[in-house]
């Protein structure tokens, strides 16, 4: 196999073509990279994550974490392979020099971190929680709370977790259950049971620090009354030295279908009325600064589905190039030779149909740590808001398409290697059961619509949503340029028309308080203003790519023209049959909101 993991050829045309990553070194915080050190940044990750993180993935998959006094248990490879991400410095990929990171735009760490989840999506998750959970602490910890909990996460010997969910409430967060109680010291004491805490025990660092949603005594009724708590494993002494065991028990694994090399676990909190916790900013706004983590997570969940959608399209091609069997429907000898099934149209479709899944979300889930940037560090205030709200709208779309549509790519992975393709003894069936679990990390894609239709469309007067329809007419605009390119803008331009006037029909309905029905068909929603975006995506790439041509380097040919055919593929065969969606959500057609239960 040439490429496991990602194309390092798409990779630059990403970087260096469509994002320009470049343009990010004339700003302050990255003044002292260069593309050298961008591209060294990434060929350590590449690195590290095929040696260390790919040879483990299969025996992750087929040895789970065991439950073993009232421990987890991990296969061994798992901790040289975190240890080495550690050493390399990605933990911190994007914090200051200053606190021991390397200081990389966002969009730069992103693109390391995609090779470690390609390779290993498993092993991953432990330091992806722990980056999370730092980020937040360091936005919404006190000092204290940053010296005792932070810094160690910060130096890789603390990991971190998210514990939300309870056993009765699933996606329903108001309705939780685990109670905070103020103790004398200013600490509290928690009590109450979380479920499917990815990464809530392991042997891999010194601590584990779970941040964890509860209620206090007087809180308030409904989201507005959950807050936020640092709950450790072992106690920390003030001079930062481990105390004693806290009141937090590993009650049991889940044993999931994918992802089987992350510990998924049920944790008791206070069964002996002592699990100590410390209230993060103030009381019953914990949501808020959840949100800041879990919107994050949403992001890395759409590029953790990109990057298993990507691994199974990069096997299957090869797969598809290498294995000879049939012959052309015009052939009429018997005799002559089988011809690879790449030769054949209709894997032609297949992998056409990953290629455009897998690198339209690819690119835009690198368009979305470029815009996060642009919130920390664009050159003013204006633009800093600009991409604050786009990158607000556009989260939904880069957790849930990618999740529900590189799953597809995996499927097709399957189909491309017939029989073998159903067996473990090819990881395509792997690939699959992964990526399988990503439609419900961090929200299904039910809550993403609710979340797209009912809140985001609408915040800030309709200005996220007003920014994109002008980045994407501008798009429309400069692929005038290419004369190729006019039968790919159409449709697209066809599309946004269409989700407008649907949407501003929806949102009519909806300040006339028509929400329950307005809503009912919002996953339709969010599928066709997810083609939109990635329609729009392709047909940048198409217009970088045309560019390239016309440069005629001749060892990129066949390079730029794939894209120019995915592109087309996306936009004249997906990007149209979203009319279909749009004539529903039109319609305001109630068949799955009328059904009775007594009707099934």
């Amino acid at each position: 196999m040439s490429e496991t993991l990602l194309s390092s050829r798409n990779l630059a045309f990403e970087l260096y073509e469509v994002l320009d990553a470049e343009a990010l070194m004339q700003r302050e915080r990255f003044s002292e990279h260069s593309r050298e050190t961008f591209d060294a940044a990434i060929a350590t990750a590449r690195t590290i994550a095929e040696k260390f993180f790919a040879p483990h993935n299969r025996k992750n998959d087929e040895n789970e974490p065991r439950y073993e006094n009232g421990e987890a248990v991990l296969i061994p490879e798992v901790k040289p392979a975190v240890d080495a991400f550690l050493e390399a410095g990605f933990l911190n990929a994007a914090r200051d020099f200053e606190a021991g990171g390397m200081q990389l735009p966002t969009l730069l760490s992103q693109a390391c971190f995609a090779h470690f989840q390609s390779a290993n999506a498993a092993s991953t998750s432990y330091p992806f929680l722990t980056m999370g959970a730092a980020n937040l602490i360091e936005n919404f910890g006190s000092e204290e709370q940053k010296q005792r909990f932070l810094q160690p996460m910060i130096e890789g010997r603390f990991f971190g977790t998210m514990a939300l969910t309870e056993p009765h409430a699933g996606s329903s967060l108001s309705d939780i259950r685990t109670r905070a109680e103020p103790a004398e010291d200013g600490s509290y004491r928690l009590r109450g049971n979380k479920i499917f805490i990815s990464g809530g025990d392991h042997p891999l660092s010194e601590n584990i620090v779970h941040l964890v949603l509860a209620k206090l005594p007087d809180a308030p009724s409904g989201v507005k009354g959950i807050s936020l708590f640092i709950v450790p494993k072992f106690l920390v002494n003030g001079d930062g030295s481990l105390g004693r065991r806290n009141d937090v028990l590993l009650a049991g694994l889940f044993h999931k279908m994918g992802w089987r090399g992350t510990t998924s676990t049920a944790l008791n909190f206070g069964d002996n009325g002592q699990c100590v916790g410390y209230l993060i900013g103030k009381a019953h706004q914990g949501l808020s600064y959840m949100f800041q983590m879990m919107n994050e997570a949403r992001i890395g969940v759409g590029m953790g589905a990109v990057m298993l959608g990507y691994a199974g399209y990069l096997y299957s091609l090869e797969y598809a190039r290498e294995r000879p069997q049939g012959r052309l429907p015009d052939s009429k000898n018997p005799e002559s030779a089988p011809v690879s099934i790449i030769q054949h149209a209709d894997v032609k479709r297949m992998l056409m149909t990953q290629k455009a899944y897998v690198e339209g979300s690819f690119d835009l889930g690198l368009y979305a740590a470029r815009l996060f940037d642009d919130t920390q560090t664009g050159e003013t205030e204006e633009q800093r808001k600009l991409a604050h709200e786009l990158l607000d709208l556009l989260t939904p779309i880069v957790k849930s398409w990618p999740s529900e549509f590189c799953l597809k790519a995996n499927e097709l992975a399957i189909q491309i290697l017939g029989g073998h393709g159903y067996t473990r003894e090819y990881p395509v069936e792997q690939y699959y059961r992964d990526n399988r679990l990503n439609p419900i990390h961090e929200g299904t894609h039910g809550i993403q619509s609710l979340d797209l239709l009912g809140r985001k469309l609408a915040q800030n007067g309709g200005a996220g949503l007003k920014q994109l329809i002008r980045l994407i007419a501008d798009t429309c605009e400069r692929a005038q340029a290419h004369e190729s390119l006019v039968t790919l803008r159409q449709p697209l331009e066809q599309l946004v028309a269409r989700l407008q006037a649907v949407t501003l029909d929806l949102l009519t309905d909806l300040a006339q308080g028509k929400v329950t029905a307005t809503l009912a068909n919002s996953a339709l929603y969010l599928k066709a203003f997810g083609h939109t975006v990635i329609g729009w995506r392709w047909l940048e790439q198409a217009i970088r790519a045309q560019e390239g041509l016309a440069k005629g380097n001749p060892a990129d040919v066949d390079f730029y023209k794939g894209k120019l055919q995915a592109a087309r593929y996306f936009l004249t065969w997906e990007v149209p049959a979203c009319h279909h969606e749009l004539a529903i959500l039109h319609a305001r057609d109630d068949v799955c909101l009328s059904m009775q239960d007594g009707w099934f």
